[in-house]
């Protein structure tokens, strides 16, 4: 019975085949598509106003050298927006619950932002492994830290990505379970549960947003520590 709680996270397939692509590409096909008029539908008003929005927030902590990422982080963005909200939804699957696609997410962006650095700034990139004033014994020990510190980062995006909606969906599942096995026990009890549970979905749909913007921000934030 535990084992079913985890099926979810199971990447679905068809024939043999992964379907993990149709998955992520599938949110793209409810976005509205521009057409030829000079003036556009509402929807599509209200969806450039809401990437620009976006796309402003994210370039707040940047200057002027990193706004030329602004299509690359606003994308992403939008991307783990749609994925997120979409695999709330029921006979839904969430890739972003997946640590490997995440990681692949991750890494090659984080790495992107360090060869930039080290392109561009090497000697104030490499000043980062090393504070000001740092005492001469605590030398190789704190180049060490900061060193195991920069590589980690990629794997701690991913992993907060991955373990803040895997417990999420986790505990939804838990809740309408019991929901469900205390409707013919207890209906006082189950309506109870019923509130949690709606209250619980709520909250986790700010969690996917949330998470999928805080992913974002962090690789702005490494960028900008290299630009």
């Amino acid at each position: 019975m535990n084992l079913n709680f985890f099926d979810q996270f199971m990447t679905p397939s068809l024939l043999g085949i992964p379907l993990i692509l149709i998955s992520m590409l599938f949110p793209t096909l409810l976005f509205p598509t521009p057409d030829n008029r000079w003036i556009t539908n509402r929807l599509s008003t209200l969806q450039l106003w809401f990437i620009q929005l976006l796309t402003k927030q994210l370039m707040i902590p940047l200057d002027k050298k990193g706004h030329k990422w602004a299509l690359i982080l606003t994308s992403l963005m939008i991307l783990l927006l749609t994925i997120n909200l979409l695999g709330l939804l029921p006979y839904t699957f969430t890739p972003t619950t997946q640590l490997s696609m995440n990681l692949a997410l991750a890494f090659p962006l984080w790495l992107a932002t360090l060869l930039t650095g080290l392109r561009n700034q090497p000697s104030i990139s490499l000043a980062h492994l090393l504070p000001e004033g740092t005492p001469t014994l605590l030398i190789p020990a704190l180049i060490l830290i900061e060193t195991t510190s920069l590589l980690i980062r990629p794997l701690a995006l991913g992993v907060r990505l991955t373990a803040n909606l895997t417990a999420g969906h986790l505990l939804i599942q838990l809740i309408s379970t019991a929901t469900i096995v205390l409707l013919s026990i207890t209906p006082t009890v189950s309506l109870l549960t019923t509130t949690i549970l709606l209250l619980l979905t709520l909250l986790e749909v700010a969690v996917a947003m949330i998470q999928a913007y805080v992913f974002v921000l962090l690789l702005s934030l490494y960028l900008q520590e290299n630009i």
